[in-house]
């Protein structure tokens, strides 16, 4: 092992940690504007099913050039109500990548298909198109790409082989509000697109989701779905009602995934501000990327030219044979720094459900060579200068102490 760089000994190895208190992987931002728009709806007269989500809709919908958005309890909701939407059904296969959160999946499963892994490209971890094809079969349905870490998949390719095959295509964008593609903005270029409002997501509204999309048939679909399977409208009426003003009907088995004023209105105070999220994170990636160049024993991210990351999270990769230790001593050894890192992901089809379902070990081996390197960095943009200079000394100092023997890059 080398000796201590300028940074000193690891904590976890008993010297001094970089910060004394945590900072956490990600975090939002709120301010005294999110606040009063929160208080306006709570002293207003709809705290639910009021004005509120409509008008965060058409902002959504305005922002990402769809024609459609149609608000929901949470991401997850919103993929099972895009995979009802889509008809998947029992015996369809949807394909999807392993490098995701298992809601990718799990929406899947929530409609009777059957999730099929494809696996990643090496550099951006992506799902990867070259790979679609061969898992295509009879029953292949759709297919859902996911915008791992705020980059989009090579939507281009994926429409191609979609349009050839007859597939929609559910894009899991859950980290990519606000990322585009050759200037045209996700949320318009898939079947459907799945945006997550989580606390860590470019915007929130403390849980929530959106699916836009152009196509009026999926937007009805959804709109009831989301609603219990109900219709107030009169035009969609199938037994008349008689004109009473009271009048609904229910034409499917939905759930009752609405999303409230109050996340509508948060959602709304903080999109006018997801440029400038955007442009910090943007920021803080390029510093990191920056300082850790002469750092041989890590791989930073790799991003296409085309386009432009929401970089929802910065993920570096560990270089085999340049360390002396395992994955697991390298993240211990931050976290006794205080610095809260991460991993993102567990490939879905480790996890023993699915393991219980008949996956496999193995069937992308991609995806889990690259779950065995990488390690989250914290990523948000109310994290200071020295917040970022913090994690930056941190893994320097780190990866400088735990480099294998005899190398010095």
């Amino acid at each position: 092992m080398a000796q201590p760089s300028k940074r000193g000994i690891p904590a976890i190895e008993g010297g001094k940690p970089i910060r004394a208190s945590i900072l956490p992987y990600g975090r939002q931002w709120l301010d005294d504007d999110d606040k009063h728009a929160v208080r306006r709806v709570l002293e207003g007269d709809f705290l639910t099913t009021g004005p509120a989500v409509a008008a965060f809709e058409e902002k959504v919908a305005a922002y990402t050039d769809a024609k459609y958005a149609v608000a929901f309890a949470n991401g997850t909701a919103a993929l099972h109500g895009a995979c009802f939407a889509a008809g998947i059904t029992g015996g369809d296969e949807v394909i999807t990548t392993p490098m995701t959160f298992a809601a990718s999946a799990n929406a899947v499963l929530y409609t009777g298909g059957k999730p099929v892994f494809c696996d990643i490209e090496p550099d951006t971890l992506l799902i990867d198109p070259t790979q679609i094809e061969r898992h295509i079969t009879v029953r292949t349905k759709g297919v859902i790409p996911v915008d791992y870490t705020g980059q989009p998949a090579r939507l281009d390719e994926i429409r191609e082989i979609a349009q050839q095959y007859g597939l929609i295509v559910i894009e899991d964008a859950a980290q990519a509000f606000g990322a585009d593609v050759a200037g045209k903005k996700i949320g318009s270029l898939s079947d459907m697109t799945m945006f997550s409002f989580h606390p860590v997501k470019s915007v929130t509204t403390g849980e929530g989701g959106i699916i836009t999309t152009n196509d009026d048939s999926y937007y009805q679909k959804l709109l009831q779905f989301r609603s219990h399977g109900i219709t107030r409208d009169p035009a969609r009426w199938k037994n008349g009602g008689g004109g009473a003003s009271w009048y609904y009907e229910m034409h499917e088995l939905g759930f009752n995934y609405r999303m409230t004023d109050i996340q509508a209105a948060l959602g709304a105070s903080q999109l006018a501000k997801v440029d400038g999220f955007i442009s910090r994170r943007a920021e803080i990636a390029a510093a990191y990327t920056e300082a850790f160049r002469h750092l041989k024993a890590v791989s930073c991210p790799v991003v296409r030219k085309d386009v432009r990351s929401s970089w929802h999270l910065y993920v570096i990769r560990l270089r085999e044979g340049l360390l002396a230790v395992d994955r697991q001593r390298i993240f211990t050894a931050l976290e006794a720094e205080n610095i809260g890192v991460n991993v993102h992901y567990i490939p879905v089809y480790l996890h023993p459900y699915y393991q219980s379902l008949g996956y496999e070990r193995g069937i992308c081996p991609q995806a889990e060579k690259s779950y065995e390197q990488i390690i989250t960095l914290p990523l948000f943009p109310a994290m200071s200068g020295q917040d970022v200079q913090d994690v930056i000394d941190a893994v320097e100092k780190v990866i400088h102490y735990y480099r294998a023997k005899g190398f010095y890059g």
